[in-house]
């Protein structure tokens, strides 16, 4: 996810279409990931550590999560 987000950032790529193309992947799927790196960074240092919550799924996140750090945290039991 920080991977292409940094490609977006620096413009290597424009669009998720354009990486999803690069990758091989649906631009849906992409964006979706790219999304994760709005995680509140407790929680992605929690995912990284291996000590995220047992409510935390990689499908649960996907399919949506709060904005604010605080209610993510909650959510995901972190």
């Amino acid at each position: 996810a920080f991977r292409w987000k940094r490609m977006l950032d620096t413009g290597e790529f424009v669009t998720f279409a354009e990486i999803a193309r690069h990758e091989g992947l649906n631009p849906s799927y992409v964006h979706r990931i790219v999304l994760l790196t709005l995680l509140a960074p407790e929680v992605v240092e929690a995912i990284l550590e291996g000590r995220q919550g047992e409510l935390f799924s990689l499908s649960g996140a996907l399919s949506g999560f709060p904005i604010e750090w605080k209610r993510q945290s909650f959510r995901f039991g972190v």
